[in-house]
């Protein structure tokens, strides 16, 4: 059978779960900027998603058509998988598609038959279930039991995890993208996935929206939080109880300090009545503010209050938005040494890095912060200065399309030598 040449423009099918239409810092708040900039450069781009805040059935905004299957009465999310593989294959009789890119493990029915449908299967990293091997290993300590036991713990969810569904998706997979190091070298190593199908793509949230925001003064009286409070946020889905309760602890400590200190847990989710218990048990009282779930568009104007920005999770193998929105808007913020974040932020000098049962170091950094002892102003600046260099749209919509093609060579159907010839690549291949 002979080889084709690489079709330019691709009719590209986006496939995932969640799909902001509007909106600067929430889940895969990426995907926006790049569909419209790959629509932009003359791509055919179609988006299968669940819902939107519009609550419309289809969207056509930029280039990008959007369909969002959730807005059925009748359709429900655990039958998501198979209502894309219905829809794809609806839209695929229509006009083929030459790639799917499935952000999350929705699309794995397509990738089940995509020799049937004859097209080239991509996935983020974050289709796997690399994220929960990341959750566990922010949870260690710096002794030898919880070493051990991190490692025991670590090494059976990755058999659970790879045997029981990662395998089986990987071996679908044309490509996979990435946005951290640390997610390529455990692809690579512990996953048996070949480094030449893996793509590096710095995801992030769209920058020309993250101009420094004023702190809304309304926002701030509605909370009743006091002018000259220290004011510390997070955002929090509120699904793990110890990432919530490490935080309590640290920021008891500073509020018997500095009294006026507010704490603002930004989110709602499964255990917020354990949380409130473990805040009501510290006395913390009203010094804590729950918001409740906020939109992903007022979600800046919190960040905006914060003196200190803090988000601890390792649930995620990718970089957390909210984070990258707050280092925009010049917040000090304070990560995990054990996310993606710490591949970017320098502790010290952009951010600080700690683990996160690690509450001690956390209500010292507190303390130092609000004693004036750490330079918020000059981290601030670093921080914003690091993100608007390293999350450039353009960029990310340049390398994410090198990565559709080397996928779609990777398929065999197309020839190398033809990569060249295409334009808005960020490498070029040898032959």
């Amino acid at each position: 059978m002979s080889k084709k040449d690489l079709p330019h423009p691709l009719n590209i099918c986006l496939v995932t779960v969640k799909f902001p239409i509007l909106g600067r810092a929430s889940d895969h708040g990426f995907l926006w900027p790049i569909a419209r900039g790959l629509a932009k450069q003359g791509h055919n781009v179609t988006v299968i998603a669940w819902k939107n805040p519009q609550n419309k059935p289809e969207i056509e905004q930029d280039g990008v058509k959007a369909f969002f299957l959730g807005e059925n009465p009748r359709a429900q999310l655990f039958q998501f998988s198979q209502l894309v593989d219905k829809k794809f294959n609806e839209l695929h009789t229509q006009n083929p598609f030459h790639i799917v890119h499935s952000v999350d493990n929705s699309g794995i029915e397509i990738g089940l038959k995509k020799k049937f449908y004859k097209i080239a299967m991509t996935y983020d990293v974050e289709a796997t279930h690399m994220s929960e091997i990341f959750q566990l290993l922010g949870y260690s300590q710096e002794n030898l039991n919880s070493l051990i036991r991190t490692g025991f713990l670590v090494s059976l969810k990755f058999l659970k995890t790879y045997f029981g569904h990662d395998r089986k998706l990987l071996k679908t997979a044309d490509s996979i993208i990435v946005t951290s190091p640390q997610q390529r070298i455990l692809l690579e190593r512990y996953y048996l996935y070949p480094d030449l199908k893996i793509h590096s793509v710095p995801y992030g949230i769209e920058i020309s929206d993250l101009s420094p925001r004023e702190r809304s003064e309304e926002l701030r009286k509605s909370l009743n939080i006091p002018a000259n409070a220290n004011v510390i946020v997070t955002v929090t889905d509120m699904s793990e109880l110890g990432e919530v309760v490490h935080l309590l602890r640290a920021f008891e400590k500073l509020a018997i300090k500095k009294p006026a200190s507010r704490l603002i847990l930004v989110g709602d989710g499964p255990l917020k009545k354990e949380i409130e218990y473990e805040m009501l048990c510290l006395a913390l009282g009203n010094k804590v503010i729950f918001t409740g779930q906020v939109s992903s568009t007022k979600l800046p104007d919190y960040i905006a209050l914060a003196d200190i920005f803090v988000n601890l999770s390792s649930r995620t193998s990718g970089f957390e938005p909210s984070i990258l929105e707050a280092m925009a808007q010049k917040k000090l913020i304070i990560g995990s040494e054990v996310s993606p974040i710490a591949t970017i932020v320098e502790d010290g000098k952009d951010g600080f890095l700690i683990r996160p049962a690690d509450s001690t170091t956390l209500s010292q950094l507190f303390v130092g912060v609000f004693d004036g002892k750490i330079s918020v102003t000059e981290i601030g600046e670093a921080a914003r200065n690091k993100v608007m260099n390293l999350f450039d749209t353009q960029k990310m919509v340049r390398m994410t399309l090198d990565a559709y093609y080397q996928a779609l060579i990777n398929t065999r159907h197309y020839k190398r030598k033809s990569l060249a010839k295409l334009p808005n690549l960020t490498t070029q291949p040898t032959t």
